[in-house]
């Protein structure tokens, strides 16, 4: 894992970056929303960091660990967060449209109406996961671990299922998976 205080993005100190930051979200005079567009935070430890609100758009955070982060309302629009860690992290009305979250682990995360469109989640470990009213038109779940994940009011029409686990999974009323899609998927 990289430390925060050893990466730079545009010549700055990312822990700079992240502090004129907070004082913008506060409200506060001299500060400014943090742009990580395209900056290579591979490998960072964001662990429980405030991040809510930051633009992270086509960054690389492939093997971040992001456990815990508050990410409501970023822009993670085309990142690599392939095998980040974003267990339990707060990723409501997130923009993750076509983000790489390949063999990332989701689990317990929070997506609430969370913008996942295109996005590829293969093999990924969403369990136990709210993905409640989220845009997953054309994502890729192919092999993902989806077991005991919210998808109640989420419309999976256009999502890719095959080889998904949703057994467990709260569906949403009516949905019927196609067998070649999900192994186990309830039926309500």
């Amino acid at each position: 894992m990289r430390s925060l205080k050893s990466v730079r993005h545009n010549g700055k100190r990312i822990t700079e970056i992240l502090e004129a930051h907070a004082r913008f979200v506060r409200g506060q005079e001299g500060g400014a929303r943090a742009d990580l567009t395209r900056a290579d935070l591979s490998r960072v430890d964001f662990e429980k960091a405030e991040l809510a609100l930051v633009d992270f758009q086509g960054a690389n955070l492939e093997g971040a660990h992001l456990r815990e982060a508050k990410l409501s309302h970023a822009n993670l629009s085309e990142t690599n967060l392939r095998g980040a860690d974003l267990r339990k992290a707060d990723l409501t009305e997130t923009n993750l449209h076509k983000a790489d979250l390949t063999k990332a682990q989701i689990g317990g995360a929070e997506l609430f109406r969370a913008n996942l469109s295109d996005a590829i989640l293969r093999q990924a470990d969403l369990g136990v996961a709210n993905l409640r009213d989220a845009d997953v038109n054309g994502a890729d779940f192919a092999g993902a671990n989806l077991k005991a994940t919210i998808l109640r009011e989420t419309k999976l029409d256009g999502a890719k299922l095959a080889g998904a686990d949703l057994s467990s999974a709260l569906l949403p009323r009516g949905y019927q998976a196609a067998k070649s899609e999900a192994s186990g998927a309830p039926r309500n």
